[in-house]
């Protein structure tokens, strides 16, 4: 029955609170002075070996160490880049592009552009891997590779001052490209034929949310890049005021320009050419930081070219202009 004491046929007492001693008695507290620095305490040894060590499955880790994080980026500037694909890798050697390995797949068919390429790989001094093709197939990201890959070192982006340098040393009138927002790597491949043909002088590309000297942009480039330089700019606008205070006049293409490009007078002198994104055209400070913004006459079914087309005609002009001088 509830509320029985057990054995005694009374009702049980219920306990209430016990006055405590207010650490007054004979277990009364006593302080334990300041605390210790940690390599003092006697689990701190203990603590670090069990950081050091990690939990299972997760490999060693460095006490003094954040983990390692996945990037959101995608790649980093100095990642290696590879080019898949047997007529880009034969043509990138050809051209004397800069390379680290050639990977061949293992059984692969082999024909004349694969013996092509390991000759050259080997007379260049170019290593050479045979590799499973699920391992070719994510060095290449899932693109057609045919069994053969070029691995490409980072590429080492020349200082703007080095373009109107490279001028001057051939004493050459200058003539530089610049990319305002050009996100394509295609693109970049494509103007770089261009300004080699029409012979600028290097290429001008903003350090943030513009394209770079990828894979994609060696392939389009059919090698040209291997002799054209391309330059970095931490901020396209001042770079471009800075040419202007060297003596570079700056033009600008846009549609809503008031000047057809074949027309524009300041072509035979120092120049910059700015190519905008298609659609977007310039942004408003590199606008305001042209001489003169000149457009592209064309049929009005046709609202804009592409950045590498519109360069390619513009470059053109220039050298047109220039030779008529």
């Amino acid at each position: 029955m509830a509320g029985v004491g057990k054995g005694s046929g009374r009702p049980a007492k219920k306990k209430g609170p016990t006055r405590g001693t207010g650490g007054q008695g004979r277990s009364a507290l006593q302080g334990r002075g300041a605390t210790p620095p940690a390599h003092e305490r006697h689990w701190f040894k203990d603590k670090k070996r069990s950081a050091a060590q990690g939990a299972p499955g997760s490999g060693p880790r460095t006490p003094d160490k954040q983990p390692a994080r996945p990037s959101r980026g995608g790649k980093r500037d100095d990642a290696p880049e590879v080019i898949g694909g047997r007529n880009p890798v034969v043509e990138a050697l050809r051209a004397e592009v800069p390379a680290n390995v050639l990977y061949v797949a293992q059984r692969v068919e082999s024909d004349d552009r694969v013996r092509d390429a390991i000759k050259m790989a080997a007379n260049r001094g170019i290593a050479l891997l045979e590799v499973s093709r699920d391992k070719l197939d994510r060095l290449t990201e899932g693109t057609v590779h045919q069994g053969l890959a070029l691995q490409l070192p980072p590429y080492e982006y020349a200082h703007p001052e080095d373009l109107v340098e490279r001028a001057r040393d051939a004493a050459e009138v200058p003539l530089i490209i610049a990319l305002d927002s050009v996100t394509d790597p295609r693109n970049l491949g494509a103007i770089a034929r261009s300004a080699t043909a029409f012979g600028a002088h290097g290429i001008l590309v903003p350090a943030r949310r513009s394209a770079g000297v990828t894979a994609g942009a060696w392939k389009t480039s059919a090698g040209t890049l291997a002799h054209l330089p391309v330059a970095r700019a931490a901020n396209l606008t001042s770079t471009l005021r800075e040419y202007r205070e060297q003596g570079l006049f700056v033009v600008g293409l846009d549609g809503a320009g008031s000047t057809d490009i074949g027309d524009v007078e300041l072509a035979t002198e120092p120049l910059v050419v700015v190519v905008g994104s298609e659609g977007k055209g310039l942004s408003r400070l590199v606008r305001e930081a042209c001489d003169v913004v000149a457009r592209i006459p064309m049929n009005a079914a046709a609202e804009s070219l592409n950045a590498g087309i519109a360069a390619g005609i513009a470059l053109y002009e220039v050298a047109r202009l220039r030779r008529r001088r």
